[in-house]
């Protein structure tokens, strides 16, 4: 160190650490970049750490006092600095074939070792009086010390991040140098001149050029790789923004976003220097740089795209400017219209659904105030529940999209074609004559259901019944309507369906009356307006009281006696039949417990009793309280029982059966009877049905269903009931057939007072052995029911 001028010292050295440090920053800067931009930044790093090296090591050595005068070859010296930038650069390069620790160790060993060359060649271009010679026993250990402390400078730089990433590297890299250029100064032996004249190594104009050009060297690509970290990183950020980003100087657009370039579909370049207006059109009409305080909707040029924009004022380029943020709505305002779409649109059909038939009821309203008229159709499609059984509900799909294209068809352009859900469609027919309009709406309905869709030979097709109301005839108002069309169409499936039927003024005060019927039927039990008559069941030869069956009755308060036929369906409809037949069972159990031992009680069972699981808990828990003996019970069912869930209303049966309770088959010859359903269960008793007796005096062929159904009897042993005996000749002619009980209005109505239900029965029971009217009427109970009644 004596040997050397310490202020060129302190030169060379800070120079080393700015090229370290700018060495490190590049390394760095090549790490956050792709590929090819890496390869670059790589190359700048060498060189940077290269010529500020090469610097150091050259300033050094001018500064260096030796004696006698010192000449450099320019073309070794030159070779020295480019080794030097060569060894970085092959160095750095393997890092991507070396990632682990081996890459780094073997970076910080090649850039020892090309520290080390660069020495030895610049020793090499120094021209001395006398040979230069080194002691190996110095040079190779500063050598491995130089080396060591490179490698450690790579690996603090590849295990730290942030400002000690650069620090700590730069301090053990400066170090590293200094090691090597110093202690290999130490081991070098320089000859001595014989006058002993001690000449400066360097002049000081080649020594402040070196120092000045390593400087900018180092410092200016350092600030370049700044400046385009800086810009390509807002270059960066830009694109990464969700807005297309429009700075505008002078009306004219000076910057874009690749975002922006991608809304309109041309590169940046195409957009510079031209108007907005071109590509953007504000929705409103207005201009796009004038001051808005909040963003508005513009379409981008080509007109197929929708977006928002902000208009914000910043200062680019020194210079205040105007940037649009360009928001894309395309996608969004797509997804909202879908929305709206299914929001007002029947998914399955592609019709219009609930929501947009109420928009176009209030549109009803106001054109029929206006004096126009205006047509409601509500179809209904017949069977296609049982084709959704059979076939799956995809066949059913398929089938609904068919009749979806039939009401398309037949509807004018301007109507709308409804799906209300299910198998309910509704049709709104405007500018038409009514109720002409309507008529031949419905006609070419019909025509198309009968053209395209053949019951006969395809088992997916489907007939329509049709329920038509006007407006302002029918209504005033859109939900009367709806409601007059619905009665419309009950209507025309009771009158067979696959019908078309108009409202009229009858059906809305029948379904009132209904209604209201219907609401007074549920307060019927705590009212105490329902009772129980009984009707005697005879034997056919002897005319003796073998039972009786109970039949429940309504007197109304205000209409008087409701009939059976009007009360009992209303009931099964609105599922009050449960709560009423448990009532019934429950009183008629209490009321037969007083009667004799050989008068049994039958009693009526709905079909909708089956539908639950608590029928036989029912009857169990009423035969417990009365007393009564289950053997005298018989519920009568009939054979629709069996229709609804066979497997379930067996199993129910058996369980009354199991207590005791005897099952009567109700209604026998009628609707779907079946053998069957006489294999499948054990009944004890047939009761043939009223119809076939009636007639029995004047058709041959209802006496011979009776032989049969006796006949079927005698085969299973089980008595045979006739109902409906009203003459002396029809209980005749059923006890020569065989019919071993009769039941009919010649040996007594159903009757509260048993006594006066008698009538002509050979051996009546005494008064005093039967209830009192007072012991028939009983307090409410609940949840089974009845089906019909005599």
């Amino acid at each position: 160190m004596d040997e050397h001028a310490w202020y060129l010292v302190l030169v060379a050295m800070v120079l080393c650490g700015v090229a370290s440090a700018g060495m490190y920053l590049l390394r760095r800067r090549a790490r956050e970049c792709g590929t090819q931009r890496r390869r670059a930044w790589r190359i700048a790093a060498a060189t940077v750490g290269g010529l500020g090296f090469w610097a150091t090591h050259f300033i050094a050595m001018l500064g260096h006092q030796g004696t006698g005068q010192m000449l450099y070859a320019p073309g070794l010296t030159l070779f020295s600095a480019w080794a030097m930038v060569f060894t970085l650069w092959g160095a750095f390069s393997l890092r991507d074939r070396m990632p682990g620790h081996g890459g780094t160790v073997t970076i910080g060993i090649l850039s020892g070792l090309g520290v080390a060359a660069m020495h030895f060649i610049g020793m090499a271009a120094l021209h001395t009086v006398m040979p230069v010679t080194y002691d190996l026993a110095i040079i190779v250990p500063v050598i491995l010390g130089s080396t060591g402390l490179m490698v450690a400078g790579c690996w603090v730089f590849g295990r730290q991040s942030g400002t000690q990433q650069i620090l700590w590297p730069t301090q053990l890299t400066t170090l590293g140098v200094g090691v090597l250029h110093f202690g290999a100064i130490v081991g070098t032996r320089f000859p001595q001149p014989m006058d002993h004249v001690h000449i400066p190594g360097g002049h000081p104009l080649m020594i402040g050029g070196v120092a000045l050009v390593g400087f900018f060297v180092v410092v200016g690509v350092v600030a370049i790789a700044f400046v385009d970290r800086m810009l390509t990183d807002l270059r960066g950020l830009a694109s990464a923004a969700l807005e297309g980003l429009v700075i505008v100087q002078d009306d004219r657009i000076i910057e874009a976003n690749d975002i922006f370039a991608a809304l309109v579909g041309h590169p940046v370049e195409e957009l510079r220097g031209t108007w907005p207006d071109r590509w953007l059109t504000a929705l409103d009409g207005q201009a796009l740089r004038q001051d808005r305080p909040a963003p508005f909707e513009a379409e981008i040029a080509g007109g197929d795209r929708l977006c928002e924009v902000a208009v914000r004022m910043v200062e680019y380029r020194g210079r205040r400017s105007e940037v649009l943020a360009v928001r894309d709505l395309t996608e969004s305002r797509r997804a909202r219209e879908k929305i709206a779409y299914l929001a007002r649109h029947d998914a399955l059909t592609g019709l219009a659904n609930r929501a947009s038939l109420r928009e176009a009821l209030v549109e009803a309203e106001r054109r029929t105030a206006a004096g126009e008229q205006v047509a409601l159709l509500a179809i209904d499609l017949d069977r296609f529940k049982a084709i959704n059984d059979l076939f799956g509900h995809a066949a059913g799909d398929e089938v609904l999209c068919q009749v979806a294209d039939i009401l398309r068809e037949a509807a004018a352009p301007g109507d709308a074609v409804v799906r209300m859900g299910g198998d309910e469609f509704m049709i709104l027919q405007w500018d038409q004559p009514q109720p002409r309009g309507a008529q031949a709406l419905a006609g070419r309905i019909m025509d198309s259901f009968a053209e395209q869709m053949d019951v006969a030979r395809n088992p997916l097709a489907v007939r329509a019944s049709i329920g038509v109301a006007l407006m302002p005839d029918d209504a005033v108002l859109g939900e009367t309507l709806c409601h007059h069309a619905d009665l419309a169409l009950y209507r025309a499936k009771d009158a067979g369906r696959g019908t078309c039927c108009f409202f009229d003024g009858d059906m809305d005060r029948a379904v009132q009356a209904r209604r209201q019927l219907e609401q007074d039927l549920r307060h019927t039990l705590l009212r105490d307006q329902l009772y129980l008559v009984y009707q005697p069941l005879v034997c056919s030869n002897t005319q003796r009281i073998v039972g009786y069956e109970a039949l429940v009755r309504w007197k109304h308060p205000e209409r008087g006696e409701i009939p059976p036929s009007d009360f009992i369906p209303l009931a099964e409809e609105s599922g009050f039949i449960i709560q009423l037949g448990e009532w019934v069972i429950r009183e008629a159990c209490r009321a037969a417990s007083h009667w004799p031992d050989h008068i049994t009680l039958a009693v009526n069972v709905s079909a909708v009793q089956f539908q639950v699981d608590t029928l036989p808990g029912i009857v169990r828990a009423a035969l417990v309280e009365s007393g009564f003996d289950p053997r005298r019970l018989e519920i009568e069912i009939t054979e629709s029982v069996l229709m609804r869930d066979r497997d379930a209303a067996l199993a129910t049966l058996h369980r009354l059966k199991q207590d005791g309770v005897r099952i009567a088959m109700d209604d026998f010859g009628t609707g779907y009877s079946s053998l069957s359903n006489l294999q499948a269960f054990p009944f004890d008793k047939l009761k043939i049905d009223r119809s076939f007796v009636s007639t029995l005096d004047s058709d041959d062929a209802a006496r011979s269903i009776i032989r049969a159904i006796v006949g079927l009897g005698r085969g299973l042993n089980l008595p045979v009931v006739a109902e409906g005996v009203e003459t002396e000749t029809q209980r005749r002619m059923v006890a020569e057939e065989g019919c071993a009980q009769a039941q009919g209005y010649l040996f007594g109505r159903p009757s509260r007072d048993l006594a006066e239900g008698m009538g002509r029965a050979a051996a009546p029971m005494p008064s005093a052995a039967l209830p009192s009217a007072a012991a028939i009427v009983a307090p409410p109970a609940v949840d089974a029911a009845v089906r019909r009644v005599a």
